[in-house]
């Protein structure tokens, strides 16, 4: 994706309003029932009626004017919805399993507004799609990671970023990785969440918070490019834990 879209708010009504967060919570909500009702209208486009099945881009479009982060929340939700039906059997576990990955907050009236209306098999069609056109993109995941994340120390370990946590116009793995160099975050111990780390793409070094991150890389994961890069930021700490040598001997 190249473009940036609307923030989707994460929480409810009511904790909109006891965080002074209304005008958001109204803001993105409008935004979902418009996602909503244009997948709906994508699913009625494009639904062949010989096979009874989904043309193959039907969910492109929809994906290029809301993005990933928006109709992935507007589907996860849907499936919550759907699963409170009489007909929550003609979804298939798995898709089930994908809508629950995608925290979509109780929200009373709300969640049903934005729930797509479209027959089981075409709304699971459409989450195809959906995870088809993600999985396209190539980027880190929990799977793409090592060890529990919350018993690691994260000082000097190559991070992979969360794509929820970056704009979507920054979605490539160059923006995901990151090494980490400091911060109390680092420290699976440490009630702090501040993580200080350096982008292995582009050089870039800012403060994140541990939550931001995925996970550590395995290591047999990593891209030439920055494992270069990776050596380029290390070689000074190596240098100067080296030190110089006792009496000035070599």
């Amino acid at each position: 994706m190249a473009a940036d879209f609307p923030y989707v708010y994460p929480h409810s009504r009511n904790e909109a309003g006891r965080l002074g967060q209304t005008q958001m919570h109204e803001d993105s909500f409008r935004v979902n029932v418009e996602c909503a009702r244009a997948i709906e209208q994508a699913i009625q486009d494009h639904f062949n009626e010989t096979d009874e099945t989904l043309s193959e881009d039907c969910a492109q479009s929809v994906l290029e004017r809301f993005g990933f982060k928006r109709v992935n929340f507007v589907l996860a939700n849907s499936l919550k919805e759907f699963h409170k039906s009489g007909c929550k059997h003609l979804v298939s576990d798995e898709a089930y399993r994908w809508g629950r990955r995608v925290f979509v907050p109780p929200d009373g009236k709300y969640n049903h507004y934005y729930g797509v209306d479209a027959a089981a098999a075409l709304l699971e069609a459409f989450v195809g799609q959906a995870r088809t056109a993600y999985q396209a993109l190539g980027l880190f995941g929990p799977e793409h990671c090592t060890g529990n994340l919350h018993k690691q120390d994260l000082n000097g370990k190559v991070l992979v970023m969360n794509p929820d946590a970056l704009r979507e116009s920054c979605w490539e793995v160059r923006s995901q990785l990151w090494l980490g160099e400091g911060g109390f975050g680092c420290s699976p111990r440490a009630r702090g969440q501040a993580v200080y780390a350096v982008c292995l793409g582009d050089g870039e070094k800012t403060r994140w918070n541990r939550s931001d991150f995925s996970g550590v890389l395995d290591e047999q994961y990593l891209p030439d490019w920055a494992l270069e890069k990776l050596e380029e930021l290390r070689a000074p700490r190596q240098e100067q834990s080296a030190g110089p040598a006792m009496g000035g001997m070599s």
